[in-house]
C-alpha cells in the first residue's frame, strides 16, 4: 500500500534516455530493464544486490513531453482532484492534464509557486 504524503517513485526525464541510462548505469551500478512505450523504450533501473526497480530514465516523449530534463519525484496523494484544486488554490500551475495509468493509478505533474516541478500520484483504490 502506497503511504499518503511520501514519495512513492522518481525517475529522470530527459530527450535521451537511452544515453543517461548508461551513464547511470555504469556510475550507480543499476540495471537498465526496457519499459516498451510504443515507439520507443523507457527504463526501469534495477537496484544491484535487491533486483527491485530503484528509479525510472524516461524520454521526455509521449506523456513526459513538455516536461524539463529533472528527477521527477512522484507523490502519493489520497484523492488528485482534491489536490489539483488545492494546487490552483495555493498558486500554483498544472503542466499538462491528470493522466491515467489504468488500473496503476493517476498522476499530474504540477508546478509550486516557486517554480520547482514534481508529480502528484494517486494510487488506485484497494
Amino acid at each position: 500500500m502506497s503511504k499518503i504524503g511520501t514519495i512513492g517513485w522518481i525517475d529522470l526525464t530527459v530527450p535521451d534516455a537511452t544515453g543517461v541510462r548508461d551513464f547511470y548505469a555504469s556510475v550507480v551500478g543499476w540495471t537498465p530493464s526496457a519499459v516498451d512505450m510504443g515507439e520507443y523504450s523507457d527504463y526501469n533501473m534495477i537496484s544491484p544486490g535487491t533486483g527491485e526497480p530503484a528509479a525510472g530514465v524516461c524520454h521526455a516523449r509521449g506523456g513526459n513531453t513538455g516536461i524539463p530534463a529533472c528527477w521527477m519525484i512522484y507523490i502519493n496523494v489520497a484523492n488528485l482532484d482534491d489536490s489539483i484544486r488545492a494546487v490552483k488554490a495555493g498558486g500554483g500551475k498544472l503542466i499538462g492534464e491528470a493522466r491515467s495509468m489504468g488500473a496503476h493509478g493517476r498522476f499530474c505533474f504540477i508546478e509550486d509557486p516557486a517554480g520547482a516541478v514534481c508529480a502528484l500520484f494517486e494510487p488506485p483504490a484497494s
